[in-house]
């Protein structure tokens, strides 16, 4: 079974110009290199291989193939992020995955040994095309790496605001197989991560080379079973949940606001907006937000419409609570933001359940 929305803006709206640019988490860079680093010495990659990342954004990951000299492209439909890594010295080709847009890369630059799609298999509402661009891509033997986040820890954890119009898809690892079938492509593996509140790694290769699937895939598959996520048993309750954390945290701004506290946002990413519109949240309760992201600053949230600033307004104004948006970068926020304790101020997390933290500089 799989959780899905359905294509109510096309990716064009969404992937033409993009204002989400990895390299701005300094966490999730150092994920990339991790991996890259456990993908040549679990693959044997080496000077003669070809590594091919499919939204590759702003070369956050095949910054680090390129340095340790691995031949490599990138296909990144967005071009103004798709600059930003040729600009890093990352090979970028401006370019929607779809089966004949994978054969094209196969024959300019042969098959690749490792086709790696982190967080946009959930983004494509042909997947099928998709799947079988995978295919086109890599070579008989090679790997297809997948990272995704997992419906397990969505459901579990009241992750809603990952769910917005940019994700089509909402993936266990049995939907993954299904999916993935489609192009011939079987999964083999799977590494369940932190990542995003909960993701997994889909190991895969073509059906002719797949061998026999791995313990811990078998492991993965039963925990979803066993909560339900096969079937329809394993959601209910979540609409309940969900509203409970809306409730929850109107309390907390609407108490903050009677007692004269200022309350402030931390990042502008696009879970945010999802958080922000259901709750009703304006200006008059949350005063502004601000980013890393240069790009965004002097911008608004959509919806909400609450100004976005660069991060140095914090310690300007001071505020009481810092609403922290992109909870699921918590360690590294909270690394970020511990001068907030300064002052006496305290971070607040929404998600999976309202959360006053406070914070020793």
């Amino acid at each position: 079974m799989l959780a899905q929305l359905p294509p109510l803006i096309t990716p064009e709206d969404t992937f033409t110009e993009y204002a989400y640019f990895s390299s701005y988490s300094s966490s999730w860079v150092d994920h990339a290199e991790r991996f890259v680093d456990e993908s040549v010495r679990r693959l044997g990659l080496g000077a003669d291989s070809f590594v091919a990342e499919v939204a590759s954004n702003d070369g956050y990951l095949l910054q680090h193939v390129v340095a340790r000299g691995i031949r490599c492209l990138g296909i990144e439909p967005a071009a103004n992020v798709g600059a930003v890594a040729r600009d890093r010295g990352v090979p970028t080709l401006t370019a929607f995955l779809d089966a004949e847009a994978g054969a094209k890369v196969r024959a300019d630059h042969g098959p690749a040994d490792l086709v790696v799609a982190n967080n946009v298999y959930a983004h494509i509402p042909d997947v099928i095309g998709f799947t079988q661009g995978l295919r086109e891509l890599v070579a008989d033997d090679g790997w297809v790496s997948i990272e995704v986040q997992h419906l397990l820890s969505l459901v579990r954890d009241n992750q809603y605001d990952t769910i917005y119009h940019e994700h089509f898809q909402y993936y266990t690892v049995a939907s993954a197989q299904r999916a993935l079938s489609t192009g011939g492509l079987t999964v083999v593996d799977v590494e369940v991560l932190p990542t995003h509140g909960g993701s997994i790694r889909v190991w895969a290769r073509p059906d002719a080379a797949a061998g026999q699937p791995t313990e811990r895939l078998r492991e993965v598959l039963a925990d979803e079973q066993a909560a339900g996520l096969h079937d329809l048993s394993g959601h209910q309750g979540f609409g309940e949940r969900v509203a409970g954390v809306r409730r929850d945290l109107l309390r907390f701004l609407i108490a903050a606001a009677d007692q004269g506290k200022t309350v402030i946002g931390y990042g502008a990413p696009g879970k945010g907006n999802t958080l922000l519109n259901h709750c009703g949240i304006r200006s008059d309760l949350v005063r502004y937000t601000v980013d890393r992201n240069p790009y965004k600053h002097g911008r608004f949230t959509p919806g909400t419409r609450i100004p976005i600033h660069a991060p140095e307004r914090i310690a300007q104004d001071r505020p009481d609570y810092v609403l922290v948006l992109p909870w699921n970068l918590r360690d590294e926020l909270v690394d970020q933001l511990k001068y907030v304790g300064q002052w006496g101020g305290r971070l607040v997390f929404p998600i999976p359940e309202l959360e006053i933290v406070e914070v020793t500089p």
